[in-house]
């Protein structure tokens, strides 16, 4: 598996579980709909479903994974900066084949795509904090 499918898949991810989040549409309907409808060209869309799947299913137990290192309640979250939190989180806690490293700079790196100016300082902040509390 090369870094780069693994980065498109958490890109296309990122998307759908926004999309996810704003609608609350069925997330099989989500997958196809990104499947048929986005470029899936060197995508690992296996990666996809299941970053996809995987965060709709634990949603609840990755918000609360980060939820206490916020500076603000959990509702009134930016949903771009959710999406990308949801996503790291669930891969540092599901995924034990990604290194933490890896998952906090993809994410710094979705921040930047997708988010606000400065998402990505505040992302990676949180990270920090849910990283230093998983080794423990």
């Amino acid at each position: 598996m090369k870094p780069s499918e693994r980065r498109k898949a958490r890109r296309l991810a990122t998307q759908a579980i926004y999309q996810w989040q704003m609608t609350q549409d069925n997330v099989a309907s989500i997958a196809e709909q990104f499947a048929l409808e986005q470029e899936t060209k060197g995508v690992d869309m296996d990666y996809f479903r299941d970053l996809l799947f995987g965060v709709s299913v634990h949603a609840n137990e990755l918000d609360s994974v980060f939820s206490s290192y916020l500076s603000r309640p959990l509702a009134e979250l930016d949903m771009v900066d959710k999406a990308v939190l949801r996503l790291a989180c669930y891969e540092l806690t599901r995924r034990e084949d990604v290194p933490y490293r890896v998952v906090i700079n993809e994410a710094i790196e979705l921040a930047k795509a997708f988010a606000a100016e400065d998402s990505h300082k505040f992302v990676n902040g949180v990270l920090d904090k849910v990283v230093k509390q998983l080794k423990k």
